[in-house]
């Protein structure tokens, strides 16, 4: 996570009134973040005059173009916390150039994914190394729509996991993913069942300006332009804040359109 943020700082040389502070925060993968230093034409020097690492100040040389942040001369071990302070002058502002090398990357390995017949999804997992959200996806609407979260363990042992899906009529499919480095995630394989629950209709009432459904359902309105307009859960949706067109309806296991 990079985040800036400015407060007053009162220097005993009297060089500048106040500074500001960049911090990143991660976990350690053996990698080192490269800083381009700025310079700007009323600031004496470079803009960063100190990186502080855990709370120790580092000894790397900041007094250059571009530095970097080096963190095998300190104790810390991969797969360790990491929180580093980019202290710089007022006025300007370095770049970090490789922020997402302290973000950890998925390792898990899938060796059992089931689903019940009432929905309940598990998976066991091994060779974990970072605590990393498994985002619970389903197939539906002819697409992969993210449906639950569950936090990872990060152990590299044995690791097991249940969700309670809320599954659609007729076939569903679910696996899981951990998120990667620009867009490298990593994904189980899929695990299918068949609900035999009866098949959800839905119907317009005009005076109440409400969709009804004969179930609760997940459901997502879209414009012709493929823009959400609604989306929940339950037995019916109101759509009297909708402006007259037509619209894509999607719920249970079905795609229609409808017009208001």
């Amino acid at each position: 996570m990079l985040k800036s943020f400015f407060c007053l700082f009162l220097l005993v040389n009297g060089l500048f009134a106040f500074s500001g502070t960049i911090i990143i925060e991660g976990t350690y993968q053996n990698k080192n973040l490269y800083i381009q230093n700025s310079q700007d034409e009323d600031v004496v020097g470079f803009c960063a005059y100190e990186v502080v690492i855990n709370g120790q100040i580092s000894t790397d040389e900041v007094g250059s173009k571009t530095f970097e942040i080096d963190f095998t001369s300190l104790p810390i071990e991969p797969g360790s916390h990491v929180l580093v302070e980019i202290k710089h002058k007022n006025g300007c502002a370095p770049k970090v150039l490789n922020p997402d090398a302290l973000r950890a990357e998925p390792t898990f390995e899938v060796v059992d994914i089931k689903i019940d017949k009432k929905g309940l999804l598990g998976w066991t997992t091994i060779n974990e190394k970072e605590s990393i959200p498994f985002i619970i996806e389903q197939f539906r609407w002819n697409k992969w729509i993210k449906v639950g979260e569950v936090n990872g363990k990060g152990k590299k042992g044995v690791n097991s996991y249940l969700f309670q899906t809320v599954p659609n009529s007729g076939e569903n499919k679910f696996r899981v993913k951990q998120v990667g480095f620009e867009g490298d995630d990593k994904r189980s394989q899929p695990v299918t069942f068949n609900n035999d629950v009866r098949h959800i209709e839905h119907k317009i009432n005009k005076k109440k300006m409400e969709i009804q459904f004969s179930g609760e359902t997940l459901f997502e309105v879209y414009d012709m332009y493929g823009n959400i307009k609604k989306y929940g859960y339950g037995e019916k949706m109101n759509i009297a804040n909708l402006p007259k067109g037509a619209y894509f309806l999607c719920y249970d296991n079905v795609v229609t359109d409808f017009n208001k």
